[in-house]
């Protein structure tokens, strides 16, 4: 299987001397193309940084960056813009939404950015936002979504360009638990189609989204683990007391 997204000696520092601070620290990683990855650790510990890096929206003090099997860290903005636009799907945390868009116009627009001809770019958002059981609430402006509306309609821009790799940095970040669970099943079902995804999250709950969960301290990768049917399957993301 190839890999959608490798990393090489990645590396991003900042500071000097006394100063420095290793965000991400001498990393090797490699995602196969259909493969979904969880990244997990504690807050501060590189993992945002590091899909910062993946995605080429920041670049590495030392290491290689790979996408698609085309080293990106040393092409110029412009290339890397418009790698990630054709070949990249983010998710944010905080959805990134355009207020004064319906949901329907947030996901089309980079189709449409992309020189997708406006009738089809329509087609796809609406097909998308149908996925992801949205298909109600195609009109509505981000102010008439809850939680866990914005981040679908997200998912679904993400998807719009139809890319190689799906980063998500902490997209249940901001989200209760009955939104936690809309998003992490419609993760659980990206990944069952087969869509490469590389999800970061501090929680590990996550790891049913993913066929494999990655571990971060200190800027390093500090553990790999295959996940098995009993740990990557349904998601349960409420607590016992919740439950009762």
């Amino acid at each position: 299987m190839s890999a959608a997204v490798r990393v090489v000696g990645l590396a991003k520092h900042y500071g000097k001397g006394e100063a420095l601070v290793r965000a991400v620290d001498d990393v090797d990683l490699e995602v196969a193309s259909g493969e979904a990855v969880v990244v997990t650790g504690p807050s501060g510990c590189g993992k945002s940084t590091l899909l910062q890096l993946m995605g080429g929206l920041d670049l590495p003090t030392a290491g290689e960056v790979w996408l698609g099997g085309r080293r990106i860290d040393r092409d110029s903005e412009r290339a890397r813009a418009r790698l990630r636009r054709d070949q990249v799907g983010f998710v944010f945390q905080d959805f990134h939404l355009l207020d004064e868009l319906t949901a329907v116009e947030n996901v089309e627009l980079p189709a449409l950015l992309a020189g997708t001809p406006s009738r089809q770019a329509r087609r796809r958002a609406l097909a998308l936002l149908e996925r992801v059981g949205l298909d109600d609430r195609v009109r509505h402006l981000p102010a008439r979504l809850s939680g866990g509306q914005k981040q679908r309609v997200a998912v679904a821009r993400a998807l719009v360009n139809n890319p190689a790799v799906v980063l998500a940095d902490e997209p249940t970040g901001n989200l209760d638990s009955a939104a936690t669970t809309e998003v992490l099943r419609l993760f659980e079902s990206l990944r069952a189609d087969g869509q490469t995804l590389v999800v970061v999250s501090h929680d590990q709950r996550t790891a049913a989204t993913a066929d494999r969960m990655v571990s971060m301290r200190d800027g390093a990768l500090i553990e790999d683990v295959v996940l098995g049917p009993s740990t990557a399957g349904t998601v349960d993301v409420l607590s016992a007391s919740e439950r009762a």
